[in-house]
């Protein structure tokens, strides 16, 4: 099967820093058991397979080093900057396995730099006995969690778990089993923990477990934005429209920056920029 794989880093401007993701080009998407192949190959916690080469509207699917996701932010803002530097500025439809994803790609002053809109998003209050399954594992106390952001099930093209710390201090520390979460995540149809500390209103920082791929973490989690920013809105903790910023991968030593845009209805707007990986990096 013929296709060019490219290797990018998303929302940051420097290939040590942010998430790396894979992007697939080809006429016509391989096959799963390949595509599941060449991700395990490629490393990174997701790769965009895209097919065909030409038109503003294409097919993806995205697959981790274990398993195919329904969406992924990351390696969308990776794809959409790869098809702007080959094909131009403008708006790509990216028809993914939970709908079209539009991806607004520009070239700005630093390089380039791609939004998308995610699906409808929506939320579930998480039971207490979930929560309390959860912070046994993360080694966390209920005492230790914002009530003012209660833990949910967010959902923006995949489903994450928000659980919001009280300090930046319990954020910075996290430890847990990794088998244990992955089996639990498994049973609830969860892709990651998107755990986050609000520094203020309008921004937060987060850290987002994904033992579901075979990650421990994940440094920058667009999927996982666009599900806290519906989450927010649809739960009514934030009067939209609003912006945020989200400050992902510092203790990862990869700092990633995303953009949110949370209109008053419809999907959930995440931003940021990508850039190619050298091969030594």
């Amino acid at each position: 099967m013929n296709g060019t794989l490219y290797r990018l880093s998303a929302f940051t401007h420097d290939p040590l820093g942010g998430n790396p993701a894979g992007v697939w080009l080809g006429e016509t998407l391989p096959d799963a058991a390949t595509m599941q192949r060449i991700a395990a190959e490629v490393g990174y916690s997701e790769t965009a397979f895209i097919a065909p080469l030409q038109g503003k509207a294409r097919n993806v699917r995205y697959f981790s080093p274990q398993a195919e996701v329904s969406f992924c932010g990351h390696a969308t803002v990776a794809s959409g900057v790869v098809l702007g530097r080959l094909n131009g500025e403008g708006t790509y439809e990216l028809n993914t396995a939970v709908g079209t994803v539009p991806v607004v790609v520009r070239q700005i002053d630093n390089g380039w730099q791609a939004s998308l809109t995610s699906v409808m998003p929506d939320y579930q209050a998480a039971t207490p006995s979930l929560v309390k399954e959860v912070l046994t594992i993360l080694g966390w106390q209920l005492s230790e969690l914002d009530t003012e952001l209660p833990p949910a099930k967010a959902y923006a093209g995949a489903w994450h778990l928000v659980l919001a710390a009280a300090s930046r201090t319990r954020l910075d520390r996290l430890d847990y089993d990794f088998e244990a979460l992955k089996a639990l995540m498994l049973r609830e149809n969860l892709t990651t923990l998107q755990l986050v500390w609000r520094e203020s209103a309008s921004c937060f920082h987060a850290r987002n477990p994904f033992p579901v791929g075979g990650v421990v973490e994940d440094p920058a989690t667009g999927a996982a934005a666009a599900a806290l920013g519906g989450y927010l809105r649809e739960a009514g903790l934030i009067e939209a429209p609003a912006q945020l910023t989200i400050h992902q991968g510092a203790a990862m030593r990869r700092p990633s920056l995303l953009e949110i845009d949370i209109p008053c209805g419809g999907g959930i707007q995440v931003t940021g920029m990508a850039v190619d990986i050298p091969r030594q990096a």
